[in-house]
């Protein structure tokens, strides 16, 4: 790379540039803790090292295990015939599990959860139904009308958009032209994971096998939606035809009536379908939860053992951040849907995938769409019928996959057919439609003559997905079309995925480079992060792109291109620029993570990844057409330059808070001038007890490891300041002077320094204490709760909020974008907008409670096992600028050499970068005096005679310190000279008295 030089401006002519990406592929031909406080009987899954007949793992582990307290449990299903990687227990004891995981040929131990496919997230009217969280099968009929959110990016009609007569899907992707070449799906082992399938059905004819996996004595489908599937798959009926007549249906019935599963039904599943080679698997479930290693593992497997997945992306839409697993998987087919107009379904889940958060940068994802709005399939007996959903869109790239297959000869499928290869054909086929971003559609919508004319000349390759990222391509390329590149600012991720069609395991010969096709492509500085080991078949490719200041049998390799064309412009002034904070967030998964709205009843985990680009980005939208320039921070506070931005965006976090940060952001704001702004949420123990729930799957409790927001940590980081959050949990309409707004499940502001400016109003408290005041009260005139603070401290000014629905689109009521506008003029460019400073909102005292007061931090939880902070390093990662990467950040002095991740390269920090700590703007203010009229408690110092809040810290300054010392120096040089004209004077005088004697 080459070195960095200062620029202060760039041309505006955007900037061309390519990244080339060598690969040298070998072709081979070949845990989590459960969120309880209470144990009681629970199923595990014990997974083994090595493939063994199951009687043989239980013989091992009633051999070594000397504890009692667990008991094999039997599986009785057809994977008993082969050998298998696992077992289930059911144990009673806590010290079992560890005794366990010690024995040389277990893997490791993980809770059995179970799947159900109900409402969304398996929760209604905030009761847990059985089975694990899972988002819904398709069973909306035609003639529903789906509504669309405001915070979709789409264009969407709202009424359903009737054609003039139904279409046969088939025929809308040309199946036929492939029908008439002989192609119609001839010897392809079709797996569907469903609901299972009657033997007899007239439809198919060609019903290889069916299995049972779950816990019902019955082959038959008593739901109609594996029925259904395997319909758009394979029918043959004229009036639903599918897209494969001939292929070969393998009915695995994973789901009950009940429409609920358990992981290890899965796993043994998966099992047999590896055992007897299956060619593709359709699986049209999803749920939220990626950290279920077994089940996640176990579709790496499947893949691994060239099993093409296909797998819906949610029906969560038009939400962002809510992509299912295992679609969100790189090495699955993953779909969404769009209706007959080439929309993108109101139902349909968006990306990005939230697996890298907050350190990395989700992938594209869906892979592809497909239309899953009124499809025509199978109904349980005769018949057909038109059903909605991407569980309806995932069979219809599968039978696409399934047809596509047929298309290779039989003797040569496994040696060019891939989950890589057809991936391959499935995006550089795709049509891209115009008006959805890569995050709504992927590479678009599936071409299946495009696909064809693509495998038919294929020759085994990597590639990279997408091949093209382009700033200037609006809305496709959103949202990096919407913020263009300039120097100072955090490094832009991009995160692309490598397709390997050459084998399932590969690796990477030689470092990514990239080379600028025009000259001001030399202004580009890219790091590249990347899978140094691609398995099974793909891996990742992420840019970290900054502006530079200056001004098999034998090996296969492949040259992998992807292409940047980016937009460059000048640094931005440093009022425009605003840091989100997305370090501190913790989403679900792995910890119960409750939702932020409490009126909010069937989605009660906060799991949309509170992203900029994903359940924020309406609002990220609106700051970029008000002019301001919007980056993030995925590490510590340590590791930006608090000079370079106007305003730090701290909303709904969850996460604690290193002692350097705290430190760090109290001397940024008072002596950098940095903006500080705050939405808080609630968070009340008492409500947080009541929330947990008994799963009955794990048989294990539920309790949030927190409330909406960290409320005792962000009282930690605002403490320096004076501010306080409660623990109210507010709700209500309000207004000031005209501007409407709703205040859904926020928490009060409980202190704040005097001379700041507070709003409050007369709202109900429904948290648990609260409800009780409420009607202790009634009848009586309700006290405001303050709800917004402004304050100036220092150069810099803050501002507070206990709510952030209005800024979430994932249910938001009304926007508070208004205000959020306002605050920034205040804290980025002082401008006080008098709806918000009005002479009756400020404070002649100051707002205070004692510390016995304020919320507590839960006791009972190992918070670490969900931190980024407790009992983690202060680390800047590489989602910092690069010269921090791997220190500590700006400004701090770290004892021996400088901490690094591995293979981050050793940079020369200089001054400023991990050099001497300048600890003189850090030092704790003694107390000078307490007014307890003026602070009501706070203990304070005089803001250096303006007429400014009082906040508990020392204003920070470059010449206090020097000159305190120069003083002191001058005061002792002094009394120094003083004795020492004494102490001659004494000398004299006794000498003469000696000489008289």
């Amino acid at each position: 790379m080459t070195s960095h030089h200062n620029l202060s401006t760039f041309p505006l002519k955007p900037s061309f540039v390519l990244a080339l990406l060598t690969l040298s592929l070998f072709h081979l031909f070949s845990s989590r803790s459960p969120i309880s406080q209470t144990l009681v009987t629970q199923n595990y899954i014990v997974r083994f090292k090595d493939y063994e007949k199951s009687d043989q793992h239980r013989r091992y582990l009633e051999s070594r295990v000397k504890s009692d307290g667990w008991k094999w449990i039997e599986r009785r299903n057809p994977a008993m015939d082969y050998a298998t990687d696992f077992g289930v227990l059911a144990i009673q004891k806590e010290s079992v599990i560890g005794e366990i995981e010690g024995l040389e040929m277990v893997k490791d131990v993980n809770l059995d959860f179970s799947y159900t496919k109900r409402d969304l997230l398996g929760f209604v009217d905030g009761e847990k139904r059985p089975g694990k969280m899972f988002t819904s099968m398709s069973f909306s009929e035609a003639g529903e009308s789906y509504a669309v959110a405001q915070t979709s990016n789409s264009s969407i009609h709202w009424g359903r958009q009737l054609l003039g007569q139904k279409s046969q899907v088939t025929s809308l992707f040309g199946a036929d032209v492939l029908w008439s070449k002989g192609f119609t799906g001839h010897k392809v082992k079709m797996a569907i994971f469903d609901t299972g399938i009657r033997a007899d059905h007239p439809h198919f004819r060609n019903i290889k096998e069916r299995t049972n996996w779950t816990n019902e004595d019955t082959l038959n489908d008593n739901l109609g939606h594996g029925t259904f599937v395997a319909g758009v798959i394979a029918g043959q009926d004229a009036e639903c035809l599918g897209f494969a007549p001939d292929a070969e249906i393998y009915a695995f019935r994973v789901f009950t009536d009940s429409q609920v599963s358990y992981t290890s039904w899965f796993l043994d599943a998966f099992n047999y379908a590896i055992a007897t080679n299956m060619d593709v698997l359709n699986l049209s479930i999803g749920g939220p939860d990626y950290l279920d290693l077994p089940f996640v593992e176990k579709v790496w497997e499947i893949t691994a053992n060239n099993i093409i997945m296909v797998s819906a992306i949610g029906n969560d839409g038009p939400l962002y951040g809510t992509l299912n697993n295992p679609a969100d998987q790189c090495d699955v087919i993953g779909v969404g849907g769009i209706d007959y107009s080439d929309h993108i379904a109101p139902f349909s889940s968006r990306g990005m995938s939230t697996w890298e958060i907050p350190h990395g940068y989700g992938r594209v994802k869906p892979d592809v769409v497909a239309y899953g709005r009124e499809i025509m399939g199978s109904k349980i007996s005769t018949g057909c019928k038109s059903l909605s959903g991407t569980s309806v869109a995932s069979p219809v790239v599968a039978g696409v996959v399934c047809l596509l297959v047929s298309v290779i000869p039989e003797s040569a499928r496994k040696d060019i057919l891939n989950p890589a290869s057809m991936k391959q054909a499935l995006v550089e086929g795709a049509a891209k439609l115009s008006g959805p971003n890569m995050y709504e559609q992927g590479a678009g919508r599936v071409d299946l003559l495009e696909s064809y004319e693509i495998l038919k000349g294929y020759h085994p390759r990597a590639s990279i997905f997408p091949s093209v990222l382009d700033f200037t391509d609006c809305p496709y390329s959103w949202p990096f079309c919407r913020q263009p590149l300039y120097a100072g600012a955090m490094p832009v991720m991009f995160n692309a995925t490598i397709l390997n069609g050459m084998g399932a395991i590969g690796y990477i010969e030689s470092p990514p480079t990239w080379h600028p096709a025009e000259e001001e492509g030399n202004l580009l500085s890219i790091h590249f992060t990347y899978s140094e080991v691609i398995w099974p078949w793909t891996g990742y490719l992420a840019l970290h792109m900054q502006i530079k200041e200056e001004g098999e049998k034998s090996p296969r390799s492949s040259t992998c291109v992807l292409q940047l064309k980016l937009k460059v412009v000048p640094t931005p002034p440093r009022h425009k620029r605003v840091l989100w904070d997305q370090f501190h967030n913790i989403k679900y998964p792995p910890g119960y993570i409750p939702r932020d709205s409490l009126d909010v009843r069937n989605d009660i985990l906060d799991w949309h990844g509170d992203h900029l680009h994903t359940n924020f980005h309406i609002m990220f939208n609106m700051l970029r057409d008000a002019g301001y320039y919007v980056e993030t921070l995925g590490s510590p506070f340590t590791c930006f330059d608090a000079r370079q931005y106007g305003t730090l965006l701290l909303v709904d976090l969850e996460d604690e808070y290193f002692q350097e940060e705290i430190e760090k952001l109290r001397d940024d704001v008072i002596s950098t001038g940095l903006g500080l702004v705050v939405f808080a949420e609630w968070y009340n123990m008492d409500t947080m007890v009541k929330m947990r729930f008994f799963d009955d799957n794990t048989r294990s409790w539920w309790t949030p490891v927190t409330g909406g927001a960290n409320i005792p940590a962000l009282n930690d980081l605002l403490a320096p300041f004076g501010i306080a959050f409660g623990d109210k949990i507010l709700n209500g309409d309000f207004s000031i002077d005209g501007e409407q707004s709703r205040y859904a499940s926020g928490t009060d502001i409980v202190r704040f320094p005097r001379g700041g400016y507070t709003h409050g109003f007369p709202f109900l408290d429904s948290s648990e204490s609260g409800a009780t005041q409420n009607v202790l009260t009634s009848g009586t005139v309700k006290a405001d709760s303050s709800i917004l603070g402004l304050v100036e401290v220092g150069q810099g000014r803050i501002a507070v909020y206990g709510d952030s629905n209005c800024l979430d689109s994932s249910h938001m009521v009304t926007n508070c974008y208004w205000l959020l506008k306002k605050i920034l003029d205040f804290t980025s460019r002082n401008v006080k907008d008098p709806l918000l400073f009005p002479v009756s909102s400020k404070n002649d005292a100051a707002l205070f409670v004692d510390d016995n007061q304020l919320p507590t931090r839960r006791t009972d939880v190992n918070f670490s096992s969900y931190s980024a902070v407790v009992g983690k390093d202060l680390i800047c990662r590489s989602d910092s600028r690069f010269e921090v990467w791997g220190t500590k950040g700006y400004n701090l002095h770290v004892r021996g050499r400088n901490r690094r991740l591995p293979g981050y390269p050793l940079i020369d920090l200089g001054r400023g970068l991990n050099s001497t700590f300048d600890t003189s703007n850090l030092r704790r203010p003694k107390d000078t005096q307490k007014n307890k009229a003026d602070s009501l408690g706070i203990r304070t110092w005089g803001m250096l005679s303006r007429d400014e809040a009082d906040v508990p810290v020392l204003v920070a300054s470059h010449w206090l310190l020097p000159a305190a010392v120069a003083i002191t120096g001058l005061v002792l040089l002094s009394l120094w000279h003083i004795r020492q004209r004494r102490r001659r004077r004494r000398r004299g005088s006794g000498s003469g008295r000696l000489g008289n004697l």
